[in-house]
């Protein structure tokens, strides 16, 4: 039986990067003969524009009966102005929420051929390899109530609620507890517990699911505490589980580490593995339709696709082995362009992936 394969390209610069991704997916599904069959529609910003909602009906049904999903970026500054609560990043939050992709993996990898391109100095990043565990479907973002009004005295206020459960927390603690034990043994749960009530419960739930990962080293950082030591040692982090908005930050701040948010995939998945992929960059609108956008981010999220959702590790591995070719001949996109290299624009460096790919 085929494999089906949601494609939802959305806004900004989301189609040019979500072609090359299909044109390198469309070869590994030929080389592999993994059976793959690809299907595309709209979320964000361009569902709004076929739909008038960020996420049809039509469209979640269709999510739902795929075994995966790969997204490339949503918003953008043409629907900034419209009703919040159909704003294109409702789409995202709502599929989200309705699929229950909860645990969100955010590796923060440096290639050694960007070294120069981070933003620290070589020695301090050399090697780096991060995984961030981020809750995706609690916290502030699905928080209720959460209300914009105006007072008696005419000035206006906004307020916004953090509520954690205890089975949200136990749940992605052990995503980022079985993460660590296959890869350093190491887990740092970042939190704000000496301030907020949710940090405190999460960290005692944390604490508890320890206990049935002996083998794990497990230690709790304050995130305004993590945050600075990424930037200071980044190196001493493996595995790091955190909340929704800490995670939302700490992972962007993670991207410069590896010279661009443009290399930095990540995937979204549910209690039985089936997620929902894409790059972690937004739909950079001011770029967009010049055809100078990273593609790379997008193609790696097709290898975290075919493994975590499809258990095709071999084919995973060929693809990240083409994007390290294509680093080593020397091609870059803007973003990590440095002298000595090469610039090419995005359907360039598709090309570039899909050629080593294929040599493999």
């Amino acid at each position: 039986m085929s494999k089906q394969i949601l494609i939802l390209p959305g806004d900004g610069i989301g189609p040019e990067i979500m072609a090359e991704a299909v044109k390198v997916l469309n070869l590994v599904n030929d080389k592999y003969e993994l059976g793959f069959e690809l299907s595309f529609d709209d979320l964000g910003g361009a569902a709004i524009d076929r739909y008038g909602v960020p996420l049809a009906d039509e469209t979640l049904a269709r999510a739902r009966a795929a075994d995966a999903i790969l997204l490339g970026a949503v918003g953008g500054p043409k629907w900034d102005k419209i009703d919040p609560s159909i704003r294109p990043e409702r789409g995202l939050l709502k599929i989200r929420s309705q699929l229950g992709l909860f645990a969100n993996l955010r590796p923060a990898i440096l290639y050694p051929q960007l070294a120069d391109a981070s933003s620290l100095k070589p020695e301090v990043v050399a090697g780096l390899d991060i995984l961030i565990v981020r809750e995706l479907t609690g916290g502030i973002y699905f928080g209720s109530p959460r209300e914009s009004r105006v007072l008696e005295n005419g000035e206006r206020m906004a307020y916004d609620t953090l509520p954690y459960s205890e089975s949200e927390i136990r749940r992605i603690a052990r995503v980022g507890f079985d993460m660590a034990r296959v890869r350093g043994s190491k887990l740092c749960s970042v939190d704000k517990a000496n301030v907020l009530a949710s940090s405190q419960l999460w960290r005692a739930v944390v604490e508890e699911v320890a206990k049935d990962y002996p083998d794990v080293e497990l230690s709790h950082m304050y995130v305004d505490n993590a945050a600075m030591q990424l930037v200071r040692a980044p190196k001493q982090f493996d595995v790091m589980v955190t909340d929704n908005m800490f995670g939302d930050i700490l992972s962007d701040e993670a991207s410069m580490l590896t010279g661009s948010i443009g290399m930095l995939p990540s995937a979204s998945l549910d209690a039985n593995n089936k997620g929902m992929y894409e790059p972690c960059h937004g739909s950079a609108p001011d770029i967009a339709g010049q055809g100078i956008a990273n593609p790379l981010a997008t193609i790696l999220s097709v290898s975290m696709m075919l493994r975590y959702s499809f258990s095709q590790s071999q084919a995973a591995a060929a693809i990240e082995q083409a994007v390290s070719k294509v680093l080593d001949q020397g091609l870059r996109t803007g973003d990590i362009h440095s002298v000595g290299t090469t610039k090419v624009g995005t359907a360039a460096m598709g090309d570039a992936v899909v050629e080593a790919l294929r040599s493999l």
